[in-house]
């Protein structure tokens, strides 16, 4: 890797650490330049715009959690254990390390669910993959006769992720000792019904 690379891949890292914590809109280019002890010039050299650089953070982003969570739904288990790895990798996800602020998806999502661009388009284009992914594993069990036959996917995936916000609500903002507990059993009560019959 070039030291060129190596710059941009540590502003990127940098710039994903403070915008989980503080939102992509809330990045500063003086601040994060003078973290990474550069100028602003030098980091603008390396992203030309704002806007560039949050889309690579936001790339960066979807990328650690295709391989932190998504990879949990690759394996050849039954779906009902594929939904269920994958929730908890999602807990885990959203609850971040304690140096970050955790998911960046739920921060734009609020900075930018009424704001037109490329950055929403991007944001919006990964959401609709995690669903879709979700719903194919559900789909699959449909298929295999592990779910009901009369199963909705969507809004299967529609209350998994409900039960996922909830957490984040309950853990990050009211500190809940028990809003993984609560998280754990919503999910299970999704799955029973999936299966129920």
């Amino acid at each position: 890797m070039s030291k060129g690379e190596t710059t941009r891949a540590a502003i990127v890292d940098e710039g994903l650490r403070q915008a989980s914590r503080i939102g992509l809109e809330g990045l500063s280019l003086g601040p994060l330049a003078t973290k990474l002890e550069l100028t602003k010039s030098g980091l603008f050299a390396h992203f030309k715009s704002k806007e560039a650089l949050q889309l690579n953070i936001l790339e960066e982003a979807i990328g650690r959690f295709k391989r932190e969570v998504i990879a949990a739904g690759t394996r050849r288990e039954a779906p009902d254990r594929r939904l269920r790895s994958l929730f908890e990798r999602y807990l885990v996800w959203i609850r971040g390390e304690q140096d970050d602020g955790g998911c960046l998806f739920m921060t734009a999502a609020q900075e930018f669910d009424d704001r037109p661009g490329l950055v929403r388009d991007r944001l919006v284009a990964s959401q609709l993959d995690w669903r879709e992914f979700l719903g194919s594993i559900i789909s699959e069990g449909v298929a295999s006769g592990v779910f009901r036959e009369d199963v909705d996917p969507q809004h299967a995936v529609f209350e998994i992720l409900g039960a996922a916000l909830a957490y984040q609500h309950a853990t990050k903002l009211l500190g809940d000792p028990r809003a993984k507990a609560r998280a754990q059993a919503a999910f299970a009560r999704v799955l029973a019904d999936l299966k129920r019959g």
